[in-house]
Order: C-alpha cells, then structure tokens, then sequence
C-alpha cells in the first residue's frame, strides 16, 4: 500500500528527541550538556531549499551568506568570516566524519554536503565536545545521510525561475545487505548574466553484519560546474534594477567535485561499546578568484584518509568515553594570474602575472580525547573531556622562494604581495579542555552550563600562501575560551531553547579593505540566541528563532595600508540581530501553507566601522497539496514582496561592493513517496 507523508509535521520539539554529534552515538536531547539544534526530515523535505543558506536560517546564532551560485560564508556565533581567517573555523561533517582534512578548508565546503536529501542535520554553536579538534572553533555542521534500512522510497522533479529545474531520488533496495541510494541533480540558470551552474550530488550506503558487530558503509560524491558572477560596485548598487542583475566578470568560474568513502563498525569488547570508522577522501577544485585584483586562477585538491575511533562505558550513575583519532593528507595548490593586473601601478607591480604559488603539502593529525559525566544527586550531572591533538605538515615549495615573480626578478613599490617560504616543516600541539554541568527540573527542563576552550590550527593557505612581510613564526593556533549557560524546556504543544554565550578568540587573521592579512588579531562575542515552537491551535503553529550578538575586535592596530582596527569596533559584517519566524497552516489532511519572515539586521563592512549595510527584511511563502495517496505537489514562492536586497555587502579597494540577491522567484516541486519516513 503506498502511503503520502503529505506534510512536515512540524511539531514542537520534545526533550526526549536523540541527537548523536556531541557524542558520536545516540544520546537523548535531555543528556546533552550544552546546545545543539537538529532540523529533520520533515522540516528539510518542506523548504525543499536551492541553496543551505536557506536551510540554516531556521537556526540561531547561525547565518550562511549566499554567494554567487552555490558558493557561501559561514557564520556560527561569529561574524561572517572573509579572507585567510575564515577558513578552518567551521568543522562540516558527513555521519560524524569531517568532510576535509584538518589544515585544508574551503570557505565553501557546504556545498559538496548533500543537505537535501540528509534525514537530519545537527548544528553545534561554539566549542563544545572534547571529540572534535582543530577547526570546530565557532561550531559545527553535521549532515546525517538516510538510515539505510527504512522502508521509503522517494522521487522527484521541481522546476523554478530563471530556468531551474532539480530531480532528486532516495530509494531503498530491500535484502540481506539492504542498501540505500540517493540522487540530487540541479540545474539552474541563474538570475544573473552568465551566472548558471550544474551541480550533482549522490550517494551509497549499506548495512551489513560483520564481525560480531554493525557495519555500515557509504560512498557520496559532488560535482559543481558553475558560471560565477562577480560583484556590481557603488554605494547602493544591489538596489539598481539593472545592475543587480548584471555581471561584470562574465569569465568567472568554480568546478568542483569530492568524493569521500566510509565505514561504520559498531560491537561490544568486554564491557565497553567499540565504534571505529575508517574513511578516504578526495577532492579538486579550480576556480578564478575574480574578487583580487588581476584575477588570478586557483587550483587545490586533496587526497587523504584516517580512521577515528571511540570506546565508550556506561552505568546508571556515570559515563565515559575515550579514543584515538588518525588522519593523514597530500595537498596541492597552485595560484596562476594570466596577464597584468588592471588599474594603478602599484597594483600593476605588486600583484604580477604569472604564477604566485606551487606548492605540496603532506599532513598527519593525532589525537587522543577522554569526555565522562558523573551524576552529583538526583538531578545534577557533571561533565568534563580533554582533547590532545598534534599536527605536522611537511611543505614543499615548488617554485622559486621568496617575494619576487616567478622569473625571480623583484617587483616595484617594495616588492610582490606574494612571499612563498622555503620548504619547511612546522607542527602544533593543542589542548581543549571543557567542564560542563546541567541540572534537569521535572521531565521537560533542563539548565545547564559549558566552560570550553576550541582552537584552529593555522590553515596551509596562512602558513605557506603568505604576502609581502608575513613570516611563517608570526602565527600559532587560534584558540577560543567560550562560557554557555542555557536552557530546554517544554509542554505538549510548546518548547524553548535558548542559551548565552561569551568568548573570546586569540590569535586571528583579518584581511584589511586593501586585501592584506592581519595577524595576531583578538575579538570578543557576546550574545543570547532563543528558539521558540508553539502549536497555537490544532491547525495553526508558530517557530521563531532570533540572536543578538555582538562581536568587537579586542585589538589595537593600524594595518599595513593604513586601516585601523580599534578595540570595541564591531568586526566587520557582523550583523547584531538576524531571525526567523515561521507560521503554519493545515486546514485539512492534504493541504498545508507556511509564511516565513527572515530578518537580517544592519552591519559595518570595514574595521573602522565607516560604512554600512542597512540589512533587510523578506518574505517566503509554501503551499502544500496531497492530490493522492503518492503525489505531493509544492509551491514556494520566494521574496514574496521582490524586495532589492544584497546577499552580500562589502567595502575594499575604495569601493562598496555587492552580491546581490535574489528577487521574487517561484518553484513547483512534483514529489511521488513510498511511506515517506526515512528514518529519525
């Protein structure tokens, strides 16, 4: 009998919901000491989104600016990092695998993740778990693929504005190694010139018993070939109807594709719980870094492996777990800048054509953690981990050393912006301790406390692409100490979640407006995030989520081309307020309609705080209808009012600069389910 899960049935989240990234099993939500906010099936199958950003709007403290195409920059309680310091401060993973390896990030990596057929994804804000290392600083993304063995199958085709059109499958094959496979392909024209992309996503999984335990093992790839436009320049320009839609780098382009294959082993050794994954991966990339002066090409790619291990005990009045992590990485990159940089001469000597960088990179990270609780009475649960974690890298200079062009003759005005280090080899070692507490009242109440150091280590790209005047020594790992206090509660039709938080970050990189790196850098955030879901009425139900944050450098520092960083400015593109707000309609079985209001507030685009985005509000409206038992039909309207907005809003070399953002756009989705729940 096929059967129609015509609607997310979006109901309040209960305490007892189970969520697994804190600690690589399934815990319920009431023994998790600290934040964590999951989207599920349902919720991710309603938004039916073109791009994570979104997705993620539905969680606080949490802002994914859109980019260009499928490009994006993440924001988890932190601005929204740009330049050499935003890469690494964000972990993505894949079933609690980290998608890159440690060292090699890409400010863009949310988009090899299969977000849209994930059954669930799970959002850490801030340094929380001893069982994540170096680049879990601001937070974590979790992106959960379909539980293997469920009985749904799915399928479906979606055409939209600006000649998009998507299918997707996930489709189960029954037996004794039941496997599961899944599909998304996209094709979008893009709402600006020469702005199209084609993107594929897909993956394999399968259950099987083996030696006296659970084995699970996936395969997932992307492919991204993208058309990417660039900014449109001047005070205000996103508002003009003409250039928002224009594209002044029609040669721009991003191709992109990954592959990451996995396993899980689960079984029991004597009295403790063994979980073992093993893992490859690769990815390659190229792309034209259209927003540099002279436009030079980048190309990296990477092969690497590991294997993350946890053994893990339990009673009724405590827990541990600890374990042993491995990964080891080659990586390459190579920057070309084919013919001389336009504009001033300055900018024609210190940025040459030619090539800027070659070179390799072998890796290998160990760590070893430990994380246990202790029940302190009835009610109250203590908690602490450890995390010990040793990098190396051994760097290979394929060029010539040094800050000079290629040919190894100097550049004028004091000399190239690219400085490549002899080979060399570097290593760091880091400790992240936390002390957690929580305290449960009653059945659907939790309070509870997380005292959290995060770090980063120097990424490649900080350590080896450096510019004219950086050294090697001036940078260390970054570190975070973060302080949370929050709050779970809930009834039968209503829940809240909401959390503090105050950290403080060390040892940065900044890019100034001139396109140079500060190192060194410190910042301070402060701020409250609050999510609330109420069911009004049988038919009617409210979700909200809102942040207030503020993030200031903790600095003093006039950069190398005159802009000053100032204690106490904000960070630049910090916004201090963004939300969402969601209110749902089911009149009957079949039919269902949602309106959602996003606000993003005002923020500054230098670290002088001398110019300003105003930020924006918009609107986007979903209507459902079941027209049989295996056929939904979906609309969603986007924008719904077509306001002029700015996806992005910057200020360099002199000039306000934007992406600008997406105008009314329409999608109708036609959806065939089997039994359509994928698992939980």
């Amino acid at each position: 009998m096929l059967e129609l899960l015509a609607f997310a049935t979006l109901a309040p989240a209960a305490i007892e919901e189970i969520v697994v990234t804190s600690s690589r099993r399934d815990t319920p939500l009431a023994e998790h000491t600290g934040n964590v906010a999951t989207l599920a099936e349902d919720e991710i199958d309603a938004v039916g989104h073109t791009h994570v950003h979104e997705l993620l709007t539905r969680v606080p403290g949490v802002y994914v600016m859109r980019g260009s195409g499928q490009e994006s920059l993440p924001s988890i309680r932190s601005p929204v990092l740009t330049g050499a310091g935003s890469c690494g401060a964000f972990l993505t993973l894949e079933n609690g695998i980290a998608t890159r390896p440690t060292g090699f990030c890409n400010v863009n990596q949310l988009f090899e993740l299969p977000t849209e057929l994930a059954r669930r994804i799970e959002v850490i804000r801030g340094p929380s778990s001893a069982l994540y290392g170096s680049n879990a600083l601001h937070g974590m993304v979790n992106v959960l693929l379909p539980d293997v063995g469920n009985e749904s199958d799915s399928l479906s085709l979606e055409l939209g504005a600006n000649d998009f059109w998507r299918v997707a499958a996930d489709v189960g094959i029954p037996g004794d190694a039941p496997a599961r496979l899944g599909l998304v392909h996209a094709d979008d024209g893009g709402f600006r010139e020469d702005s199209g992309y084609r993107q594929t996503k897909a993956f394999v999984g399968v259950d099987l018993d083996a030696w006296g335990g659970d084995l699970g093992l996936w395969f997932s790839v992307s492919d991204l070939d993208q058309e990417t436009a660039g900014f449109i320049f001047g005070e205000d320009a996103y508002r003009d109807d003409v250039l928002n839609r224009a594209n002044l780098n029609p040669e721009a382009f991003r191709d992109a594709s990954s592959q990451r294959l996995a396993a899980r082993w689960q079984g029991r050794v004597g009295r403790f719980d063994l979980d073992v994954r093993p893992f490859l991966r690769h990815s390659d990339m190229e792309f034209l870094q259209h927003f540099l002066p002279g436009q030079p090409l980048e190309e990296n790619g990477h092969v690497s492996g590991g294997l993350l291990t946890m053994l893990s005990a339990e009673t009724d009045e405590r827990s541990v777990s600890f374990g042993l992590d491995i990964e080891a990485a080659d990586v390459f990159l190579r920057e070309t800048q084919d013919g001389p940089t336009e504009g001033s001469d300055f900018l024609r000597e210190t940025r040459p054509e030619g090539k800027h960088y070659d070179y390799d990179v072998d890796s290998l990270a160990v760590a070893a953690f430990v994380q246990a609780e202790f029940d302190v009475g009835e009610s109250v649960v203590l908690s602490a981990g450890l995390r010990a974690e040793h990098l190396s890298y051994d760097y290979v200079n394929n060029m010539l050393d040094g800050n000079t062009r290629d040919d190894g003759t100097p550049c004028g005005f004091g000399g190239c912006l690219y400085t490549r280090p002899a080979d060399r080899s570097d290593r760091f070692t880091d400790l992240a301790p936390k002390l957690g507490a929580r305290w449960r009242f009653g059945e659907n109440t939790t309070l509870y406390a997380n005292l959290a150091r995060g770090f980063r280590a120097p990424q490649m790209t900080e350590l080896y692409r450096l510019q004219s005047g950086q050294q090697v020594s001036d940078l260390d790992s970054e570190t975070i100490d973060s302080l949370e206090l929050g709050l779970r509660a809930g009834g039968e039709r209503w829940s809240l979640d909401g959390a503090l938080f105050a950290m403080q970050k060390q040892g940065s990189v900044f890019r100034d407006a001139e396109g140079f790196n500060v190192s060194g850098g410190r910042s301070r955030h402060e701020g409250v995030e609050l999510s609330w879901d109420w069911q009004l009425h049988e038919r009617w139900r409210v979700a909200a989520n809102g942040t207030w944050a503020r993030h200031t450098y903790d600095f003093d520092v006039v950069a190398a081309r005159g802009e000053t960083f100032t204690s106490g400015n904000d960070v630049d593109t910090a916004p201090r307020w963004q939300g969402s707000a969601e209110l749902r309609f089911d009149p009957s079985d079949r039919f269902s309609a949602a309106l959602q209001w996003v606000s993003l507030g005002a923020y500054y685009l230098d670290a002088a705080n001398e110019h300003e985005y105003p930020g924006h509000d918009i609107a986007n409206l979903r209507v459902q209808y079941a027209l049989n038992d295996g056929l939904l039909l979906t609309a969603r309207l986007n924008n719904v009012t077509d306001r002029a907005i700015a996806d992005r809003a910057d200020f360099a070399f002199g000039n306000y600069r934007y992406f600008p953002g997406r105008g009314r756009e329409l999608f109708v989705q036609l959806e065939f389910r089997r039994r359509a729940t994928r698992g939980s």
